[in-house]
């Protein structure tokens, strides 16, 4: 009898075909010494269809079947004591519904792993007649959890160990089976890493050192590609606003990509809101030589008209699993990736290999998630031949952390003469204290250009009302396109020298080029405020610019009002808080405020929670750590304006059925709290459901200026 795993229109696969074909893809997606490991995942991942059930359901009877346990079931009868055996059960069972929870050996109908493997299935032993499993060579794998320090780090060593080797084989996996029923299917992108370098080398040579500032850019961007000739796991990049750091990263990327034969270059930024401005200024750069993948929620290559480079088809399968060049994407796509259990989001990990990652605005990073962020960048290039660059104008001190989470790593300063930073603090800051909003509008007026940034998006259009003269609104309340146009306008305004004043939320800090002679920043994290300054008096061409440092009225929650706490003794301790010392300050007071909490959450503590699944040595909440990882708290839905033909077009397509105009609508949506701003709209019938997105149902309840209201003419809260 021939077993197939596959039939579709006269093609064919048996499963032996399908088991050899994929494990030697598992094999080409893993690098040493995980290939061996990944090989057997692949050989066994499907033995299940050699069952007689699956055969006949395959050939169209409808029959149940449980077809994705039986190799993680094979594994653990002849296996034993195998210590990738556990690894290889969570793998096999999980790659068509996602890797489970380990469970307890008492578990009996759940779904976790030991109680899946306890499942009655049909014999599946034929398959031992075409193929042959071995035991994989593990021992390189043993020595790297033996140099652990202690049980937790060996447990959370494995935990990725588990999801990297689940994402070679189930990519490989989705491939093979794509190749029987596409097999006209196009995936990749082709990149030349040496022609973008000669490309980004004439146009920072085309920079001029006319003034102090930019010799000093000049300087520093030598100084930092100097000391990366030879690059460590981990490299620490510190650079002030306004010094040049997008394109001094990424010259060293290249650079080192190009030496060291890298596949790919990983550019993570925190903010949607400048991640398009920052992968056009690379595709403006590179053209053809590089083409600039984005993977992130307001990008569709649907909108991509230049069909030369390749179809919008590709480019979506790419994002897939980011066989690609030059990625430039969010750090929730990226630490998402890293710690789903969905074969969706972890096809993604194995293409983290032999990469040079940036990480812009490292800082960023949510204080109670570090833990696992560190980790998995630590695990990345310490195991994937990958090295990482953390870039950040107000760098905080990770060595504490590094000898805590990651003290195998080797971690380097790109920037060691700091001398010249100061050259970059072209304006000084005063300490408002308390005040009103009324009197900073009045204030404000006093200069050309001002620029007033508060916390929350109801203090931005209040202040807007108060405001005089030619003024500017910027918050998450507008659309991305609304926002991007906004933008525009703000900056030939400021070209051409008129007097205006934006007032805007935290999302103009940073990646938004814009330079004020007056900054007023609402008191915040001293990040946020030293970020404020970025956009006053930016290019040094002012004798001085000023920022001002106020508290309004409004309460503060949780982090925010722990850092504006530490930011306003800041405020009082030093003469200048942008002191590297200042800084190191800031941060060490965070770091120990939020000691306990960064220490509590890892997989290894929610494990250890459950005292069932600690009685096995191996067992992991991989599912329920995954479902608990969130990289941003607050749930939102975001709701589609029809104000302009683009959205009014995509809104009739998704009414005629379309699944692609979903996301291409994200453009013109305004993100909004799930459980309070959203319930309360649909509750007061101010938006309505067009297949599976939300719209306004009036355009009265958008105003051109200041965006989304909660009635006509009034503010939403």
């Amino acid at each position: 009898m021939e077993y197939y795993a596959h039939k579709t229109e006269g093609r064919e696969q048996t499963v032996k075909e399908h088991l050899e074909q994929t494990a030697e893809l598992a094999k080409e997606n893993a690098v040493e010494p995980f290939k061996s490991l990944a090989y057997e995942c692949g050989l066994l991942h499907d033995v299940g269809k050699y069952t007689k059930s699956f055969q006949r359901r395959i050939n169209g009877e409808n029959v149940k079947c449980e077809h994705s346990i039986c190799g993680a079931q094979w594994v653990k009868d002849n296996f034993r004591n195998d210590p990738f055996a556990f690894l290889m059960e969570y793998c096999i069972a999980g790659h068509h519904t996602g890797l489970p929870d380990g469970g307890s050996r008492v578990d009996k109908d759940k779904p976790t792993l030991q109680a899946r493997l306890k499942s009655k299935t049909d014999d599946y032993s034929y398959f031992l007649k075409e193929i042959s499993p071995k035991r994989p060579d593990s021992k390189a794998l043993l020595g790297l959890l033996a140099a652990s320090k202690d049980r937790d780090d060996r447990l959370e060593k494995y935990s990725f160990f588990t999801r990297y080797i689940f994402s070679c084989l189930t990519d490989a996996d989705f491939i093979n089976t794509e190749s029987v029923f596409s097999p006209q299917t196009k995936r990749g992108i082709e990149g030349d890493f040496k022609a973008a370098l000669e490309k980004l080398d004439k146009k920072l040579s085309d920079f001029k050192a006319d003034t102090r500032v930019n010799a000093v850019r000049k300087n520093l961007l030598e100084h930092a590609v100097e000391n990366s000739n030879d690059l460590d796991e981990i490299n620490i990049l510190n650079m002030p606003t306004g010094s040049g750091k997008t394109l001094c990263s990424m010259k060293i990327a290249l650079e080192y990509a190009v030496k060291e034969h890298k596949k790919r270059i990983i550019y993570v930024i925190p903010y949607t809101s400048i991640i398009e401005q920052t992968a056009d200024i690379f595709s403006g750069i590179f053209g053809e030589d590089l083409f600039v993948l984005q993977h992130h929620s307001n990008f569709d290559y649907e909108m991509q008209k230049d069909d030369n480079i390749t179809t919008a088809d590709k480019l979506k399968r790419t994002c897939e699993n980011w066989d690609a060049p030059l990625i430039v994407t969010t750090s929730v796509q990226f630490f998402q990736s890293i710690y789903h259990y969905k074969s969706s989001r972890l096809r993604k990990l194995h293409n983290m290999a032999d990469s040079v990652i940036v990480f812009d605005e490292i800082h960023l990073m949510p204080i109670d998630l570090l833990q696992p962020c560190l980790r998995g960048i630590g695990y990345i290039t310490k195991y994937l031949n990958s090295n990482a660059i953390f870039l950040s104008a107000t760098m905080p001190d990770y060595f504490p952390l590094f000898n805590a989470f990651l003290p195998e790593n080797k971690v380097k300063e790109l920037i060691s003469d700091k001398s010249d930073f100061d050259c970059f603090s072209n304006c000084s800051y005063n300490n408002l204290g308390k005040t009103s909003f009324e009197r900073i509008a009045e204030k404000a007026n006093d200069y050309i250009s001002s620029l007033i940034i508060v916390n929350k998006r109801k203090s931005a259009q209040d202040i807007y009302k108060m405001l005089s003269g030619k003024r500017f609104h910027l918050s998450t309340y507008m659309t991305p396109s609304h926002r991007s146009k906004v933008i525009e306008q703000i900056r030939a305004a400021l070209k051409n020298n008129e007097k205006i004043t934006v007032v805007s939320t935290s999302l103009v800090e940073a990646g938004v080029d814009l330079d004020f002679e007056a900054v007023f920043r609402e008191l915040a994290g001293l990040d946020s405020i030293l970020q404020s300054g970025g956009r006053c008096n930016r290019e040094g061409r002012r004798e001085n610019g000023e920022v001002f440092v106020f508290e309004s009225e409004e309460k503060l929650q949780g982090g925010l009002d722990m850092k504006a706490n530490i930011s306003r003794e800041m405020l009082t301790k030093y003469d200048s808080i942008c002191s590297e010392k200042a800084v190191e300050d800031y941060y060490g007071r965070i770091f120990k405020f939020s000691d306990e909490q960064i220490k509590a959450y890892s997989i290894v503590k929610i494990r250890d929670k459950d005292g069932n699944q600690a009685t096995d040595a191996m067992s992991l909440p991989l599912r329920s750590f995954a479902e608990s990882f969130k990289y941003i708290k607050d749930d939102t839905i975001g709701i589609v304006v029809d104000n302009c033909k683009e959205a009014h077009k995509l809104i009739e397509a998704i009414d005629n059925g379309s699944l692609s105009a979903k996301r291409r609508l994200q453009r013109y949506s305004v993100a909004v709290r799930a459980n309070s701003e959203f319930n309360e709209m649909l509750e007061n019938g101010l938006i309505e459901k067009h297949g599976d997105v939300f719209v306004l149902t009036s355009n009265d309840y958008y105003d051109d200026e200041v965006g989304l209201l909660k009635e006509h003419g009034d503010i939403i809260v």
